[in-house]
């Protein structure tokens, strides 16, 4: 299989997709902040001294969508046509969940992941002064629809 993201001479280029129609795409990305259990109850509580935690990372990831082009190398700027941004705070910290959408060319895989890892970078730097063991984990695609490869989901790839 060729690499669609180098040109005969192994140069990187971006993949031209003029040719492609345009369908609806959406992807689910996910991840999570690891912490103590004082950081924790601080973002329930709203006590962070830097403010209200999750609202920042909801912009965050908001922002970090519509910017993944100017971040991420070779990848395409896509018109977004709906992000949500879902926070759930568990036993040992916090998870993240992005739903970003599209009618585009080629999928959005790539901006529901820096959604999500733009979110969780948020949350580690306002809740830093409280615990700065934190740690980021488990930032995955856990499904997608549409495009030439079709849906996809988590749940169904191997091990």
């Amino acid at each position: 299989m060729p690499l669609t993201h180098l040109d005969e001479s192994g140069a990187a280029r971006m993949v031209d997709i003029s040719g492609k129609p345009a369908t609806k795409r959406a992807a689910v990305a996910g991840g999570r902040v690891v912490m103590s259990a004082e950081a924790r109850q601080a973002i329930a509580d709203g006590t962070i001294p830097k403010g209200d935690v999750i609202a920042a990372a909801r912009i965050a990831a908001i922002q970090a969508a519509k910017k993944t082009a100017d971040i991420i190398p070779l990848c395409h700027p896509l018109p977004l046509t709906g992000m949500a941004v879902d926070f759930r705070l568990a036993e040992t910290g916090v998870e993240v969940t992005a739903e970003v959408s599209t009618t585009f060319g080629t999928g959005v895989e790539m901006e529901a992941l820096t959604a999500v890892t733009a979110a969780c970078l948020t949350i580690y730097d306002m809740a830093k002064a409280i615990d700065k063991a934190m740690r980021i984990e488990g930032i995955r695609l856990l499904r997608k629809t549409g495009g030439k490869s079709g849906d996809w989901s988590a749940d169904d790839a191997p091990d």
